[in-house]
């Protein structure tokens, strides 16, 4: 078993004691990192990017380069899984993905298979065993999927959407083809996040973007039950380590406490809740990840470490935090100020670790 040089980020996963509050960013390796689209600009396109393993890993690397980070999240996209079952993605200019056949009727859903991760989805994997033997166990590596729920909300609108009439629609006037739907994208995405950990992936992530559209009860329904399901299905042993498992359902604050209660191992944050009203909700629970507004990277320096100071102090002393933004790091914000905030969290969060 490798050794890990730095492994803040899976202890504070699992409530362990740290020396300081680790942090990493969601699509740190990304679009505000000029090397990132000199690399993007090599590949050609996006998913040309995303289906090679050497190139996938060099963006994965970019911003451990120039931040401290502590950990790593493998390149890819929430998409692949769709990509997978037939659907056509492709991308238009300013427009974001696209389906060429989404999903309208039962038929459809019929037709779809469960992809095998190391046949139709392999160009993931090698990325992930490429990544993590580049790493050389400096920090952990993430391995991530979408929800079922907004995995099908792609696939049912066609593409990025911003009413969902197409996929509420069908949620309420033919719910059985949904569960259809949804029950085999949590049975795929179960195999897709249990093959990344074969492959060598320390923790896993599920990124519930369109959660937070739903309905409290509908949220239950067609969200929440199929992440649960996907937790008991996962691998939790690998390498003679836990593997934690991060649920995040951006504006799902109010739901934190059924979030809690299955089976994961932390709750990721939006900026929309205050941190110190997630812990006392839910702290013995899980641990937390998060929560500073993306947008507040465009502040001062000063302004940043002021936020992230204002961050730890409410989630207060000892283990269980990984600090990170409350959703994806904006592409046009200036690099240095990305490097601000990792610093402060760093320099800020060692009084809260004695």
């Amino acid at each position: 078993m490798q050794t890990l040089k730095n492994d803040r980020y899976l202890r504070a996963l699992l409530k362990q004691p740290v020396d300081k509050t680790p942090v990493w960013m969601m699509r740190q390796a990304g679009r505000y990192l000029p090397e990132y689209k000199e690399t993007r600009k090599q590949a050609g396109d996006f998913m040309s990017l995303c289906k090679n393993a050497e190139l996938a890993c060099e963006v994965t690397l970019q911003p451990l380069r120039r931040y401290e980070l502590d950990a790593a999240i493998l390149f890819s996209d929430i998409l692949t899984i769709p990509d997978a079952m037939g659907l056509g993605l492709y991308f238009e200019q300013g427009e974001g993905p696209r389906f060429e056949r989404p999903i309208n009727t039962k038929a459809d859903v019929d037709k779809i298979g469960i992809p095998d991760p190391e046949q139709e989805l392999q160009y993931v994997m090698n990325a992930v065993r490429t990544i993590r033997k580049a790493l050389n166990g400096d920090v952990p590596l993430i391995g991530f999927s979408g929800s079922p729920w907004t995995l099908a909300t792609y696939m049912v609108e066609g593409g990025s959407s911003k009413a969902f009439t197409r996929i509420k629609k069908m949620a309420f006037s033919e719910p059985a083809t949904l569960h259809l739907l949804l029950d085999k994208l949590a049975d795929s995405v179960t195999s897709y996040l249990n093959a990344q950990i074969a492959a060598g992936a320390q923790s896993v992530m599920i990124f519930d973007t369109w959660g937070g559209v739903l309905s409290s009860r509908d949220y239950q329904e067609f969200s929440l039950q199929y992440m649960e399901k996907i937790v008991s299905g996962l691998t939790r042993e690998n390498e003679g380590r836990r593997v934690p498992v991060t649920l995040f359902t951006k504006n799902g604050g109010q739901w934190l406490e059924k979030i809690a209660a299955t089976g994961c191992d932390a709750v990721g944050l939006d900026w929309t809740i205050d941190i110190a009203d997630a812990k006392a909700r839910v702290g013995d629970k899980v641990a937390l990840q998060g929560n500073m507004d993306p947008s507040m990277l465009y502040a001062q320096p000063e302004r940043i470490r002021q936020e992230v100071a204002t961050i730890l102090a409410g989630f207060g002393e000892g283990s269980g935090h990984v600090f990170n933004l409350g959703h994806g790091i904006h592409q046009d914000v200036p690099p240095e100020h990305a490097g601000v905030f990792v610093d402060a969290v760093h320099e800020l969060s060692e009084q809260y670790h004695k």
